[in-house]
């Protein structure tokens, strides 16, 4: 078998077979296969597409290049969620500690900021000691004991799936719909899940703005992950709006922790939360129906049994043992903090997520290279939604920022980033299609 005929096959619209796709990325993971040869296949299957049958052959070849985890040893289902990315997406960090406190377990394996979204890990590095990256023995003891982890990805998860995203990222080939669905799912099924949710976003702050792509993308995934033997479903949630009341690293965290202690609740985030949550615990048949699964997810809220298991989480993996009960003497803050007004009253109609999102990459909370180090400390908080009245006395958003020429220009994007009208905005339901 050659690797230029595989290519030569795929340029000319031919299905590519289960042994051709393995081929390929054996040769990928062993270093027999060229970047050029991974950037002309990519490009292939960009322009002629996958089916269902190719893309889930990928994933699962992905998924086998390297260790897939196994949770034999436990005694209750492994599940685990995945957002597609948003601006201030921090569902994870109440997400895992809710679950683990209904019984079952979350070995989540998280990534980095991409572009103007959030990271899950880049929130955790917030927090001083808390280790992302630790070693599988580590890992594993603290989902066994705790019953949650948020890590990264290791080297030894799905290899395969780093060398092609290298290559896609610089040969224009990001945007395919079969290669994100196999990248995503080899790094879950990867990890040995009984049961994944996505939570697809779709809006002017996600990475798929047009509902049709973001519904084409929930649809491939869910069919190669049941088909790849892991029980999965998604949620389209809207993205049209920052999610919560804060954006930036250490301030998400801040946000989380309250959440969990059942304050300032954010009406939105929690639906989301909750809504991810209940649809994970009825599908690997904890709970009988969401109604039932939905009341416990609140009693672990109220109760503080989920903070406890965040506050245990947290300890396992390095940082503050009590980390929870004074979370501000740890987190990082900024050095100039100052609210942001409208230049005229009104209710907030819209708003530029995206460009809110790359406004913190000016704060230094985001990256313009993968190297680099971030400020944790910045960004926004306190931050308005649609429907909310805003003027002379009620912010748009509290800035953190370390000094008042980086509060000055961020203050100026806020303002041109939202949109306010004489009359509220009707509002709409933040989960917009279930999928499974």
């Amino acid at each position: 078998m050659l690797p230029q005929e595989i290519i030569r096959r795929k340029r000319d619209h031919h299905p590519l077979s289960t042994e051709e796709i393995n081929f390929f990325i054996q040769g990928i993971t062993d270093g027999s296969i060229a970047d050029c040869q991974i950037g002309a296949l990519t490009m292939a299957i960009f322009l002629n597409g996958f089916d269902a049958d190719e893309t889930t052959a990928l994933t699962a070849a992905m998924r086998d290049s390297g260790e897939i985890l196994s949770w034999a040893e436990l005694d209750a289902p492994v599940v685990d969620k995945h957002s597609s990315g948003g601006v201030g997406d921090k569902v994870s960090l109440m997400l895992a500690p809710l679950l683990a406190s209904c019984g079952v377990y979350v070995p989540m394996i998280s990534g980095r900021g991409l572009g103007h979204t959030g990271g899950t890990l880049d929130k955790f590095d917030s927090i001083p000691g808390y280790n992302t990256s630790p070693d599988n023995e580590l890992f594993k003891k603290t989902v066994r004991e705790v019953g949650c982890a948020i890590i990264g990805q290791t080297s030894n998860l799905a290899p395969a799936d780093k060398k092609i995203y290298a290559v896609r990222d610089v040969c224009g080939t990001v945007e395919s719909i079969p290669l994100i669905t196999a990248s995503i799912l080899s790094k879950k099924l990867s990890a040995g899940l009984n049961c994944l949710v996505m939570d697809l976003k779709c809006g002017n702050g996600a990475f798929m703005d047009n509902f049709e792509d973001a519904q084409a993308l929930a649809r491939m995934i869910v069919k190669v992950a049941n088909q790849a033997g892991t029980k999965t479903s998604a949620l389209l949630t809207d993205m049209n709006q920052v999610l919560g009341r804060t954006v930036g690293n250490a301030l998400e965290v801040m946000e989380a922790v309250e959440f969990l202690q059942g304050q300032n609740l954010d009406s939105r985030l929690l639906r989301v939360t909750i809504e991810l949550c209940a649809e994970l615990l009825v599908s690997c048949g904890a709970f009988a129906d969401l109604a039932a699964a939905r009341q416990q997810l609140h009693q672990a809220l109220d109760s503080g049994q989920a903070l406890e298991k965040f506050a245990q989480m947290v300890s396992a993996l390095g940082g503050p043992s009590d980390f929870c009960q004074r979370p501000w003497h740890y987190l990082p803050q900024a050095s100039f903090i100052k609210p942001v007004f409208a230049e005229y009253s009104g209710y907030v109609t819209a708003m530029d997520t995206r460009n809110i999102g790359l406004s913190l990459i000016g704060l230094k909370g985001g990256r313009t290279t993968p190297d680099q180090k971030l400020d944790y400390a910045t960004g926004f908080s306190d931050f308005c939604q649609i429907g909310d009245f805003v003027d002379r006395t009620h912010p748009l958003a509290v800035i953190h920022a370390q000094d008042e020429a980086s509060w000055k220009q961020a203050a100026q994007e806020l303002r041109r980033h939202i949109h306010l009208s004489e009359s509220p905005e009707a509002s709409k339901d933040i989960i917009i299609q279930k999928i499974s």
